[in-house]
């Protein structure tokens, strides 16, 4: 617990200045159809199906863990506190995978999206550095490993608990 009152207290110092996303506003915005809209409104933040079989998978080998941890910048997807380990299971679009092959293909709104998105990439690179800094691991896993090739994906995390178990013991 004390940790976590360290973040709060200490002023954060990042080496690049930070990306400005554009916020909507009435003279400047962008239009929204009704459509886009609902769609957007679809896509989830937490509980994905990748995030599912990756926690399911975990529970099955044994570990208990922490969902959507709030207490931690960053609010990883999951946290195992008895080891300091993170995992955070990562969209492809809203983070940028593949980001230089594909920021040219964004064609609507490209002012907003490549500056929400790179702001995104910005903020996982700051909070792996916090949680790092911390005493945490880090994984970081895109949707696409974990739904193609979940068992690599959870072995490598299995790995690293059996040699932290070890040391702890």
């Amino acid at each position: 617990m004390a940790r976590v009152f360290l973040i709060l207290e200490m002023p954060k110092k990042y080496s690049e200045e930070r990306i400005k996303v554009p916020r909507f506003n009435e003279e400047s915005g962008f239009y929204t159809t009704p459509e886009r809209s609902k769609t957007m409104g679809k896509i989830r933040g937490k509980n994905t199906k990748p995030e599912l079989a990756f926690r399911k998978a975990l529970y099955a080998a044994g570990y208990r863990y922490r969902v959507d941890y709030k207490k931690l910048i960053g609010r990883p997807d999951i946290v195992l506190k008895k080891y300091e380990t993170i995992i955070f299971i990562d969209g492809e679009y809203w983070h940028g995978h593949n980001w230089e092959e594909k920021k040219p293909k964004i064609k609507t709104n490209r002012e907003f999206w490549i500056a929400k998105i790179e702001r995104n990439m910005q903020r996982d690179r700051e909070v792996n550095i916090e949680l790092g800094r911390l005493g945490y691991r880090v994984f970081r896993f895109w949707e696409t490993e974990i739904k193609k090739n979940l068992q690599k994906c959870l072995n490598e995390v299995l790995i690293h608990l059996n040699t932290n178990k070890k040391k702890s013991d």
